[in-house]
């Protein structure tokens, strides 16, 4: 197919079928952006190859990297402590919502509305804001480590959380006076590629894709991770399936994924644990219990932008690798 649309420059090969200039049928290819990733994997450390997982899905790196660590902290036996989890949600909360907002963006370009996409960058641009004073980065954001952050929160983070989601709010409520109710976004959406319940279970669907055709599910409720177990929130589900559903179920979803209430992020921790303990729950870096802390001297503390940033040892590594290594192989270097 072409010309190439921007994302089929690597993500998405189509063979079409044609019939003159009538489309007869196509064949999706997927797979493509993945090249050569998992060849570099197996000569990685777990924690070399982190940075890497950004590059997979780089409009939601934040989101593959907490997939990725979570996956690691499993094999290790080891969990985040609850400061930690708490900012991994609020990140990945965020970048949902950038993703969200390309997505609405470029639909409406495609589809022949070219002002929605300003609006959604408009908004997008200040999440990313929040992500590049946090580490650095934009677009391929490495936000975390294995068993916890990559940074501490900076100082003001709080308060630009605060303030994106309470502007937020009033900008839905544009995108949904631009389409929503839009004759001409209706026509060429309702009605349009349809995907029953059944179908979509079939094929393997997920997100909202799957919850548009009516499906009730989301990973964050079925199988909680992060912090989402602490919090409330709604699954919005379509009827018919089709893309105007997809469009109202993505737009509701954004609406719910504003991050959770910053009370549960507080600096201060409220679970009655002593100094060393509360050290230990800001999550920076590989964490487990605090006798194997004292054991492998699991945190070293360097100094990054006037903060205390915790890393984790390659002794806590080691450790941790003999539970999950066949017995008699060799660890690894860390």
């Amino acid at each position: 197919m072409g010309p190439q649309h921007p994302s089929t420059h690597g993500v998405l090969r189509v063979k079409l079928k044609l019939d003159g200039e009538r489309v007869i049928s196509s064949e999706c290819i997927i797979g493509y952006l993945h090249r050569g990733v998992e060849k570099i994997a197996e000569n990685r450390t777990y924690q070399q190859f982190a940075p890497y997982v950004d590059r997979m899905d780089y409009v939601a790196a934040v989101s593959s990297g907490l997939g990725y660590c979570e996956a690691v902290e499993k094999l290790l036996v080891v969990e985040a402590p609850p400061r930690a989890r708490v900012i991994r949600t609020i990140l990945t909360e965020l970048q949902r919502i950038a993703s969200h907002l390309l997505w609405l963006g470029t639909h409406a370009l495609d589809i022949g509305a070219l002002t929605p996409l300003f609006y959604c960058f408009r908004e997008r641009e200040e999440i990313l804001k929040i992500f590049e004073k946090y580490c650095g980065a934009r677009l391929t954001t490495h936000a975390f480590r294995i068993g916890g952050l990559q940074y501490e929160a900076y100082d003001t983070f709080e308060k630009d959380v605060e303030r994106f989601c309470k502007d937020f709010e009033s900008r839905i409520v544009e995108y949904e006076d631009l389409l929503t109710q839009n004759r001409i976004w209706i026509g060429r959406t309702k009605g349009v590629g349809i995907l029953t319940a059944a179908d979509a279970i079939a094929f393997g669907v997920t997100g909202p894709v799957l919850r548009a055709s009516g499906v009730k599910w989301d990973i964050r409720k079925a199988a909680a991770y992060a912090a989402y177990d602490q919090y409330k929130f709604e699954i919005p589900v379509g009827t018919t399936g089709d893309t105007y559903d997809r469009y109202l179920v993505r737009n509701a979803a954004i609406a719910s994924d504003l991050p959770p209430s910053h009370r549960k992020y507080s600096r201060r921790t409220n679970h009655g644990e002593s100094r060393k303990g509360t050290e230990a729950a800001t999550g920076r870096g590989l964490s487990c219990d605090r006798s194997a802390q004292g054991r492998n001297r699991l945190l070293r503390c360097e100094r990054r932008h006037r903060h205390a940033v915790s890393r984790a040892h390659p002794a806590a590594f080691l450790h941790q690798f003999a539970s999950v290594r066949p017995h008699g192989a060799r660890t690894p270097g860390c």
